[in-house]
């Protein structure tokens, strides 16, 4: 048995509440709700998920697992709400001095929506140089195609988790390449589809959200070996 018994509930009600009392007075009376219900949780699943996909990944080791901060950053933003309405947590490959941004092996989202997924979010300028060579590679890129190939089949979205995608391919490649739509990519991840909502209350959470990142380790060591 491991740590994780399970979140609070499985409709996220404390942030549908937090949703609507956006201020310190409500949180700070709301505090302990928050982490016994969804923070101290989300830190054992992805303890108790490190611990079984680990031994899965033969070319890279994975960092501690990283629960986010409740406080959004609202310095450049016109919404000021100081809150988060998720708890979200991370277990990212274990970072390089060559790169701020490392690929993840999962990453989980609880609140007004789930989210599960596995990838590479936000490359840095070098990692999307080295992405996009790797790429036009025969090697390399026949290599992403396949793993692509193999999660979509397997129930995966694809498509779904990069922050931007370019309008057209960068400068410098050929805009009819048979991977141009990869080339406009700025990050590169896959999605875990079909989420069982009951499955938050339950230790069972744990080996769904395994069993899963098992299966995205390839995209997720391709995306390490060749950005790094």
């Amino acid at each position: 048995m491991g740590d994780f018994t399970g979140f609070a509930d499985t409709d996220a009600r404390f942030f549908q509440r937090l949703a609507k009392h956006q201020d310190r007075a409500w949180f700070q009376a709301h505090k302990t709700e928050y982490e016994e219900g969804w923070s101290t949780p989300m830190k054992a699943l992805l303890g108790d998920v490190r611990s079984i996909i680990d031994s899965c990944y033969e070319r890279c080791d994975l960092d501690e697992p990283k629960v986010f901060r409740i406080f959004r950053d609202v310095r450049f933003s016109k919404d000021k709400a100081p809150y988060k309405t998720h708890v979200a947590g991370i277990l990212s490959v274990a970072r390089s001095a060559k790169v701020t941004e490392t690929p993840a092996a999962l990453y989980f989202h609880v609140g007004t929506e789930v989210i599960a997924a596995a990838g590479l979010y936000r490359m840095d300028g070098p990692s999307l140089v080295r992405y996009r060579d790797a790429v036009v590679d025969e090697r390399h890129g026949s290599e992403l195609e396949a793993i692509l190939k193999r999660l979509k089949r397997a129930g995966f979205e694809t498509d779904s988790m990069s922050e931007e995608t370019l309008k057209k391919v960068p400068r410098g490649f050929d805009p009819e390449h048979p991977r141009a739509a990869l080339l406009k990519k700025k990050g590169l991840g896959v999605t875990f589809s079909d989420f069982p909502m009951g499955l938050l209350t339950s230790p069972k959470l744990v080996g769904w959200l395994a069993d899963r990142a098992k299966k995205a380790t390839s995209l997720v060591e391709w995306l390490t070996v060749v950005t790094s």
